[in-house]
């Protein structure tokens, strides 16, 4: 069997409710800012939830121009602009490289969701003549996004789609992580968007009984590992990471950001939205990227947490975790969905960014909002709460679960030669 190549990360783009560039976003990480409002996309009075982490201050018209925006839906405008960043980031000039060998593998757990419900709403209005706009089905379909980011820039390499609810971007990045070692590309432009702050999501999710309802103290709604926890308060936006072959980095004197060491993806076989309530999944898939990393558990500094504050989600991965590290007072676990909200397929990619951020600057990012940790999580690991926690980041890793048990997890590790 040929020999595993290095990937690296060359550069990250993200665009999140508390900022709407990576820069941007690892500054507010550290600062602790949340998110959280109320909504304002539609009128939200008759909802049980009324209140979410919307992007503040985007306009697709200072990215796209006005043809172009009409187009796409929200979903697939957060990833263009995400990529680009990323793609900038990363220094790259696809006149001087192999485009066959550059390619996009992206997610989205939600798809052209705001597009959907347009366009039902429109037909069921009307008197039943299917007049439907021509660009429907490119606007709502999943795979579309990968599909115009490779368009956009020419590349023509890899490209498709991943799907697994909540844990899609992290799947993502563990796709393309995977082809890149084993020699079938060269760099992957890949993450994960979502938009689904509308009626539609707002209103589906509360019927799950899935998001909080603290609609008169919103500003703490988001409250991984609290004991007064309710449920997840929803976000928007995109992650992007570039991913590169380590000596096709090193040729072209890219800025190498971190390296990427290991994935493990599993499943919980246990419910269709619930998790097991030990962690299974969650205990095989940060197992998986151990043993794929060829690492001990002690080895991992900083995890971020799936923690999305639902009751029986953050204890069962609490479980997991224990069981994985078992007594850590070496590992660090934060939740930065406390600040960003839960962004669905593209919450993995925002919170790989988190991971690079964490071993490039050696800080681990705080949770906020967490007052009165719930009996399940104390003493079991050490908590970054309120504060940043500033010490050596070699390893950190991340975890995505999704409904229907799709279970992921991701390791980054800091750049040495």
């Amino acid at each position: 069997m040929p020999e595993l190549k290095r990937v690296v990360v060359t550069g990250v783009g993200a665009l999140t409710p508390i900022g709407n560039d990576a820069p941007s976003f690892g500054r507010a990480l550290v600062a602790g800012v949340n998110g959280v409002g109320p909504i304002t996309r539609f009128d939200a009075a008759k909802f049980k939830t009324r209140f979410a982490c919307e992007l503040k201050g985007f306009d697709p018209l200072n990215f796209l121009d006005r043809s172009e925006a009409r187009k796409y839906d929200p979903f697939t405008q957060y990833a263009l602009v995400a990529a680009d960043e990323a793609i900038r980031h990363a220094q790259l000039d696809f006149d001087q490289l192999d485009r066959t060998r550059i390619g996009v593998i992206w997610g989205s757990g939600m798809g052209g969701l705001q597009t959907l419900q347009e366009q039902i709403s429109d037909f069921a209005g009307s008197d039943g003549t299917p007049r439907f706009n021509p660009f429907f089905t490119s606007k709502i379909i999943i795979d579309i996004a990968a599909g115009l980011i490779s368009i956009k820039y020419g590349l023509r390499g890899l490209n498709y789609a991943t799907v697994s609810a909540c844990a899609t971007s992290t799947t993502s990045l563990i796709d393309a992580f995977n082809y890149i070692r084993w020699g079938k590309a060269d760099v992957l432009i890949s993450g994960g968007s979502e938009a689904a702050i509308n009626a539609t999501g707002i209103g589906s999710y509360n019927a799950t009984r899935a998001l909080s309802t603290r609609n008169n103290d919103y500003a703490t709604a988001s409250r991984p590992f609290d004991e007064d926890r309710d449920g997840f308060v929803l976000g928007e936006g995109a992650g992007a990471l570039v991913l590169e072959e380590y000596e096709h980095a090193l040729r072209r004197g890219a800025p190498i950001l971190a390296e990427v060491v290991g994935g493990g993806m599993a499943a919980d076989a246990y419910h269709l939205t619930g998790t097991h309530p030990e962690g299974e999944g969650a205990y095989l898939s940060m197992q998986a990227a151990l043993d794929d990393a060829g690492l001990h558990a002690a080895q991992i500094d900083y995890l971020n947490a799936h923690a999305t504050s639902t009751g029986l989600g953050d204890a069962s991965e609490a479980k997991a975790i224990e069981r994985v590290f078992g007594p850590a007072p070496y590992l660090h676990v934060s939740a930065t969905k406390s600040m960003t909200g839960h962004l669905l397929g593209a919450a993995g990619a925002i919170e790989a960014i988190a991971c690079v951020h964490a071993v490039q600057n050696d800080i681990v990012p705080p949770t906020i909002n967490t007052t009165a940790l719930g009996p399940e999580f104390i003493g079991r690991f050490p908590l970054a709460l309120h504060q940043p926690v500033y010490l050596p980041v070699t390893y950190a890793m991340s975890n995505s679960f999704g409904f229907g048990g799709h279970t992921a997890t991701i390791i980054v590790k800091k750049y040495t030669a």
